[in-house]
C-alpha cells in the first residue's frame, strides 16, 4: 500500500505567491524563462532555471548553474520571500483550467515505494536528464520539482479533501498569466493529517506517475548514492479528475512518396476520408486526423491492424507501426530527426502553421490516451511509446518545495 508523509514545505509569503510561482523547468527554454522572470527577482525561475542569471553562453549543465540555483534559493529565504512551515503538513492543491478543476494532495511519497513498484511507471528515463536533476537536488538540498501522481479514486480520501476545502480558507489563490487558477490549502490539523496517512496506507494499493518520471528517478538515485532524502515531493490526484491531452506528430517529408501514393498506401490499413480545409480533431480511439497539402483527412484504423494488448491497442502504436515506420521509414521516434511532437495544448492550428510554412510535410493528430490505458500499461510492467501523454494543467514550481 502507498506510504505518504506530511512535510514542512518551503513556501512563499501569501502576498508573494503569484510572483514566485513558475512553470515547470522542463516545459520552456532558458530564454523563455528569462523573459518571464524579467524584472521579477522573486520568480522561482532564478532557482529552477538559474542559468538566466549567468552569461548567455553558459553551459546549462555546468556546476556554476547548480551553484547559482542554491545561492538563489538561499537568497529567497534570507529576504523573507520564502519561509518553512514549523511542523509537517499536508497541502491541497486545486488547479482550474477552462472551467475544469482537479484537486490533488501534496505530500512526500516513499522512495522505497518507487523502488519496489508501489509507485508505478510508464516511461523510460534518460541518463542525461536524470543527471541534471541529481545535480540540482544535490546543490540545493531540495526537491523543487513536483512529481504528478494519480490513483484510482477512493471515496473516503475524496470526501476528506472536499471537507477540508469546504471548511477552510486557502493560503494561496491566484490566476496566472495563462489563465490557470492555482489554489492551495494547508492541512495542519493533527487528526486530519493522521487520517490522510492512514487512508492511503489502507485504501491505496498503488499510485501512478502521470508526469515527472525524471524527477522521481533522480530523487531515488540521489538517495541511493548519497543516502539523503528517503521521500520525494509529489502531488497525487484522483483519476476521475484528470484529463490527458492529445500528443500529435509532424513529419518533415513523405519518404519519397507523392501525396497520392501516400494516401493510396494508407488505404490498406485505414479507411481514408477527405474532410476539407478546417481542422478536425479525432473523435474516438483508433481515429486519426492527417493534414497534408492544405487538406484534412480522417483515418480510421481497420480491424487487424493492431493488437489488443496494452501497448498494441494504443493509437500512438497504431500510427507508429502502420504509418511512421511502415510508410515513412521512421523506425525510432526517439532519435529520428524527421519527426517532431506537438502537445495538444498548442491546438491543431500549430500543426497547420508548420505544414503550411513548408517546415513539415504532414501532420497527424491523435485521440488522447485515456487514464485507464495509462494504468493498464503501468500495471502490465510495460512502458508507453515516447511522447504519448500530455497532462494539463501543470503544477507550478516554487509554491511548495521539499527540503532534504
Amino acid at each position: 500500500m502507498a506510504v505518504i508523509k506530511p512535510f514542512r514545505a518551503l513556501r512563499p509569503q501569501p502576498s508573494l505567491a503569484k510572483d514566485v510561482a513558475s512553470r515547470p523547468y522542463d516545459v520552456l527554454s532558458s530564454s523563455e524563462a528569462g523573459n518571464e522572470a524579467a524584472g521579477n527577482t522573486r520568480s522561482f525561475y532564478h532557482v529552477s532555471k538559474s542559468e538566466i542569471d549567468l552569461p548567455e553562453a553558459t553551459d546549462v549543465h555546468s556546476p556554476v548553474v547548480y551553484e547559482k540555483a542554491a545561492e538563489n534559493l538561499q537568497r529567497l529565504q534570507n529576504d523573507g520571500t520564502l519561509f518553512q512551515d514549523p511542523a509537517p503538513c499536508y497541502y491541497i492543491y486545486r488547479l482550474v483550467m477552462d472551467g475544469r478543476a482537479q484537486t490533488g494532495l501534496v505530500c512526500v511519497s516513499s522512495i522505497a515505494d518507487y523502488d519496489n513498484g508501489i509507485i508505478k511507471k510508464h516511461e523510460f528515463t534518460r541518463p542525461e536528464k536524470e543527471k541534471d536533476r541529481i545535480d540540482h537536488i544535490t546543490a540545493t538540498r531540495a526537491q523543487t520539482g513536483n512529481v504528478f501522481l494519480a490513483y484510482q479514486d477512493v471515496p473516503e480520501v475524496n470526501a476528506l479533501v472536499d471537507h477540508w476545502v469546504n471548511q477552510h480558507d486557502p493560503v494561496y489563490d491566484f490566476t496566472a498569466a495563462d489563465g490557470i487558477t492555482h489554489t492551495i490549502w494547508v492541512v495542519d490539523d493533527a487528526t486530519a493529517v493522521n487520517d490522510i496517512t492512514r487512508l492511503f496506507a489502507e485504501k491505496v494499493p498503488h499510485t501512478y506517475i502521470a508526469d515527472g518520471h525524471h524527477r522521481a528517478a533522480s530523487a531515488a538515485l540521489v538517495h541511493k548514492a548519497k543516502g539523503i532524502g528517503d521521500h520525494f515531493l509529489t502531488t497525487i490526484f484522483p483519476a476521475s479528475q484528470l484529463a490527458i491531452l492529445d500528443y500529435n506528430r509532424l513529419v518533415k517529408d513523405l519518404n519519397g512518396l507523392s501525396k497520392e501514393q501516400l494516401i493510396s498506401q494508407l488505404e490498406y490499413d485505414f479507411l481514408v476520408e477527405e474532410v476539407g480545409h478546417h481542422p478536425q480533431k479525432p473523435s474516438m480511439l483508433h481515429e486519426f486526423s492527417m493534414y497534408l497539402d492544405k487538406t484534412w483527412y480522417r483515418l480510421v484504423a481497420r480491424e487487424g491492424t493492431y493488437t489488443t494488448d496494452p501497448i498494441g491497442i494504443l493509437d500512438v502504436t497504431i500510427l507508429q507501426n502502420n504509418v511512421l515506420d511502415k510508410l515513412l521509414g521512421i523506425k525510432d521516434p526517439r532519435t529520428d530527426k524527421r519527426i517532431d511532437f506537438v502537445g495538444g495544448i498548442r491546438g491543431l492550428e500549430e500543426l497547420v502553421k508548420r505544414v503550411d510554412s513548408g517546415e513539415m510535410a504532414a501532420a497527424f493528430a491523435l485521440y488522447p490516451v485515456t487514464i485507464q490505458q495509462l494504468f493498464d500499461i503501468a500495471d502490465s510492467g510495460n512502458v508507453m511509446p515516447p511522447k504519448s501523454t500530455w497532462f494539463e494543467p501543470k503544477l507550478r514550481d516554487g509554491l511548495l518545495t521539499h527540503t532534504i
